[in-house]
C-alpha cells in the first residue's frame, strides 16, 4: 500500500450537525498523494462518534479514529490525535469546520516539497457565523515574518499545513501541559514554527471556520472574552521573551491592556474596568500615559449615561 504523504488531524467533540461535513470535505481533495484523516474523538454526547465510525466503515484505508472510555479534555484529545498522524505533513481540521478548495492539500505539500526551509504554509480562510455572515481572513495582508505572527496571528487551524517532524521537535521542545493559562494550543506551534522556520502563505480562500456562539476560542460571555485574547496575548509576550529578546514587549502589552479595556468599555461595571486598569498599571507604568485607556473609560461614562436615560 501506498505510504501515507499527510495526515488530515481532526479533533471532535458534539459536532453531530457539522462532522460529515469536515469528512466529506477531506474524501473531495484532489490530491497525487495518499491521505489520511485521524479522527479525535473525545467521548461526544451527541451521535458525533456514531457518525465518524459509519465513515471509517466505508473508507478504513482513509479513516482512523482515536479515542477513549472517557473525555479527556481538548488538550490532551489534540496531542493524541496529532501523535497517531503518520504522514510527512499534517493538516488540521476541526470537526465542525471544513475545506472548500479541492486542491488545498495539494497546492500546500506543493509548496512545502519544493522549499525544504518552509516549516508551514497557510492560506486565507472564510470566517461563517451561525447566521451565514461571511468574512475573510486575515483581513489584510498574508504576513510571513515572526513579529508579524507575534502581533497578530493570521493563519486559522483549518488552512494549516506543517512537516510532522517539525510538530514533533515542537512537543518536545514546548510543553503546552506547563502553561495552564494557554487557551489554544495553534498559535504556540505556529510561533514556533515560525521562530524555527520559514512559513510561507497562499493568498487564497481554502477552508471555511465556523464561528459558533459558544466555543473555546468564541464566547458571548464577556468575562471569557477577554480570557481568551489575554490568553493570546501571553503566549505572544512568552514567545517575544524567549525567541525575540523581548523586542516587542511593551507593544504587545499596550494591545493586550487596550483589547481588554475596550472590551470592558462595553460590559461589566465601572469598577471592574478601573480594576483592570489598575492592575495593569501597577503590572506596567509606561501604561499610565496610555491615552486610548482614557478614551475608552470616557466612552464607558458617556454609554452608562445614555442607557439611564433610555
Amino acid at each position: 500500500m501506498e505510504e501515507v504523504m499527510l495526515s488530515v488531524i481532526m479533533t471532535t467533540y458534539n459536532h453531530e450537525r457539522y462532522i460529515a461535513k469536515a469528512i466529506e470535505s477531506v474524501l473531495r481533495q484532489q490530491t497525487s498523494f495518499r491521505v489520511e484523516i485521524v479522527v479525535g474523538e473525545d467521548c461526544s454526547t451527541d451521535r458525533t462518534l456514531n457518525i465518524v465510525a459509519d465513515y471509517e466503515r466505508m473508507y478504513p484505508e482513509a479513516i482512523r479514529i482515536i479515542t477513549s472510555e472517557e473525555n479527556v479534555g481538548w488538550r490532551r484529545n489534540y496531542r493524541r490525535t496529532i501523535a497517531a498522524a503518520r504522514g510527512k505533513y499534517v493538516a488540521l481540521l476541526d470537526g465542525d469546520d471544513y475545506f472548500t478548495h479541492r486542491k488545498k492539500l495539494q497546492m500546500q505539500v506543493d509548496l512545502l516539497e519544493a522549499d525544504s526551509e518552509a516549516g508551514m504554509c497557510y492560506t486565507r480562510s472564510e470566517r461563517v457565523d451561525e447566521e451565514g455572515n461571511t468574512t475573510l481572513y486575515p483581513e489584510g495582508e498574508c504576513t510571513t515574518t515572526f513579529e508579524d505572527m507575534l502581533r497578530r496571528n493570521p493563519a486559522e487551524n483549518c488552512t494549516v499545513v506543517a512537516r510532522r517532524e517539525l510538530v514533533e521537535q515542537y512537543y518536545r521542545e514546548i510543553c503546552p501541559e506547563e502553561h495552564p493559562e494557554w487557551r489554544t494550543d495553534d498559535l504556540p506551534m505556529w510561533l514556533w514554527f515560525a521562530a524555527r522556520s520559514k512559513y510561507r502563505a497562499i493568498d487564497c480562500p481554502t477552508a471555511v471556520h465556523r464561528v459558533l456562539r459558544e466555543s473555546v476560542s468564541h464566547s458571548p460571555k464577556y468575562r471569557e472574552k477577554i480570557a481568551f485574547v489575554d490568553s493570546l496575548a501571553d503566549i505572544s509576550i512568552w514567545y517575544d521573551e524567549h525567541y525575540n529578546g523581548g523586542h516587542l514587549h511593551d507593544e504587545l502589552v499596550l494591545t493586550k491592556h487596550n483589547t481588554a479595556l475596550w472590551v470592558l468599555s462595553y460590559n461589566g461595571g465601572v469598577g471592574e474596568y478601573l480594576s483592570r486598569w489598575l492592575r495593569d498599571v501597577r503590572e506596567h507604568r509606561p501604561l499610565l500615559k496610555n491615552i486610548a485607556s482614557y478614551g475608552l473609560f470616557a466612552k464607558k461614562i458617556f454609554w452608562r449615561m445614555w442607557r439611564k436615560t433610555r
